[in-house]
């Protein structure tokens, strides 16, 4: 925001124009009022009840009773109040919100994708199997591996995927093993994904560095670790140097190294997962190759493996046969099916579409730009916010509230105070690790003109907690809401009207 903007607004809120408050659709019911015009029936009333037993509903449930321009209305005016990467710079550092190109989305609505159909013969979904298997051969020499998997629904349904086949790969070896080792720079699910395969988790704590210690590994691995979990770039966006050393140690004792690949928009391009030690690896596709995010999903995790690990990948599998493509589901070690059909298509195709629209070296431009903006923010920001960690960042920077706290400002402060600059919030509390945590990640989609406006604010931010810090404790004043009462949200929940 310009200097010319009126960002203390502390006159109230509402200030920004026409804004009309929003009461649910049950709220806004009329008994009697239809948005529909149905024909006469003319067919015998179906009582379901005397169809399927007692168990099916046998009341018309409480829908709220509305026209069509009360439906159309409620559902745009809320769509004004969204927030997305179409409207803006969203910096949440670890989900990695960056911008979706367009091409990706329209290749993913041509109709001889769209309109096809999982339960199609083979030989008319040809297209859609050559996207699979090409797609599969791409993240497989990105990531350095041999063979990839497309079925995964998510980065986490990825990790569990990944698990599951650790507890084939030692199962077939005598020994399922009992224990998960997993740093506390880690991504929250990892202990999840370990847990749900039946493994015990032990945590490794980061160094003063904020690296993983080769010898903390070395303590902690016996012949009863199945794998390592390891996030790299970790959490706190510093690349774990050690991580063929930590590799080589696990492997010596017969396990295996699990690679987070959450981050891989910090490596893609320039380091091959597969060439330092690891063996296998979840990719979060909207986190590297631009797909949709979270409400935009669904979404997709491939897993990709080394040669040993390959005959426990997910059926079906994509063969081709000289320049037919067939699924092939003979595969006796396979860890069974994982998803239904194939996965999410449309999101597959729009990480086909993307790959191929930057090509080798565009993906490794991307990946550079991305350490770039966040090393620059770094730079601006560093001495105006606590810095727990001094190493040079990869994909994202973390801060902390330490010098806001001798004013008495907390990171929340911060974050809502940032919403009257125009600036979605950062990532705030996570990594767990550092206290107070500021976890910002600017992506490669971001010019340095942007850049420059968010540091800006944020530095006027620090500027305000010396000065006037009631006007950062009591922010946000702009938005259509004022600051929430969140503890009282919590505790006195409204599930209904």
């Amino acid at each position: 925001m310009d200097k010319g903007h009126d960002t203390d607004g502390r006159t109230g809120g509402g200030t920004n124009g026409l804004l009309l408050e929003e009461s649910s659709v049950f709220a806004q019911s009329v008994a009697g009022r239809r948005g529909i015009s149905l024909p006469t029936r003319d067919v015998p009333p179906f009582n379901s009840c005397e169809a399927f037993g007692k168990m099916t509903r046998d009341l018309v449930p409480e829908l709220p009773e509305l026209c069509e321009a009360d439906v159309t209305r409620h559902f745009t005016r809320l769509s004004t109040q969204n927030y997305s990467k179409d409207l803006g710079f969203y910096p949440l550092g670890s989900c990695t919100m960056k911008y979706n190109p367009k091409i990706a989305n329209r290749a993913a609505a041509l109709p001889g994708f769209a309109d096809t159909h999982p339960f199609q013969p083979e030989s008319t979904v040809q297209g859609n199997l050559k996207v699979c298997y090409e797609l599969e051969k791409y993240l497989a020499e990105i990531t350095g591996m041999s063979a990839a998997t497309l079925w995964p629904a998510a980065g986490s349904h990825g990790e569990l995927t990944g698990m599951l086949m650790i507890r084939a790969y030692h199962t077939m070896r005598g020994n399922p093993r009992s224990k998960v080792l997993i740093p506390d720079s880690a991504h929250g699910t990892n202990p999840a994904s370990a847990a749900t395969c039946h493994y015990s988790v032990v945590t490794i704590k980061s160094g003063p560095d904020g690296l993983l210690d080769p010898a903390a590994v070395a303590a902690a691995m016996d012949d009863e670790v199945a794998a390592i979990m390891i996030t790299n770039p970790n959490t706190l966006g510093i690349f774990e140097e050690h991580f063929k050393e930590v590799a080589e140690i696990v492997h010596a004792k017969g396990g295996l190294v699990y690679l987070d690949g959450a981050n891989l928009n910090a490596l893609m391009g320039v380091v091959k997962p597969g060439e330092i030690g690891a063996d296998l690896m979840h990719i979060n596709l909207h986190k590297t190759f631009g797909t949709p995010h979270g409400g935009g999903g669904p979404g997709a995790g491939p897993v990709a493996v080394t040669k040993g690990l390959e005959q426990f990948l997910p059926i079906p599998r994509i063969v081709k046969d000289k320049e037919t493509y067939r699924i092939s589901e003979r595969h006796p070690n396979s860890i069974g099916r994982i998803n239904t059909f194939f996965g999410n298509f449309g999101i597959l195709l729009r990480a086909y579409t993307y790959i191929r629209e930057l090509g080798a070296e565009g993906l490794a431009v991307a990946t550079r730009m991305a350490v770039l903006n966040a090393n620059y923010v770094r730079a601006r920001l560093e001495g105006a916010y606590d810095m727990p960690y001094t190493k040079r960042c990869m994909h994202e920077c973390v801060f902390s509230d330490k010098l806001q706290q001798k004013s008495g400002i907390k990171t929340l402060d911060i974050a809502k105070r940032l919403m009257d600059y125009g600036f979605h919030p950062p990532t705030v509390y996570f990594p767990l690790i550092v206290h107070g945590a500021i976890m910002i990640e600017p992506t490669e989609t971001e010019s340095k003109e942007l850049l420059d406006s968010f540091c800006d604010a944020m530095l006027s931010i620090a500027k305000e907690c010396e000065q006037d810090p009631d006007l950062v404790k009591n922010a946000p004043y702009r938005p259509f809401r004022r600051r929430l009462d969140e503890v009282r949200a919590a505790k006195e929940l409204v599930l209904k009207e």
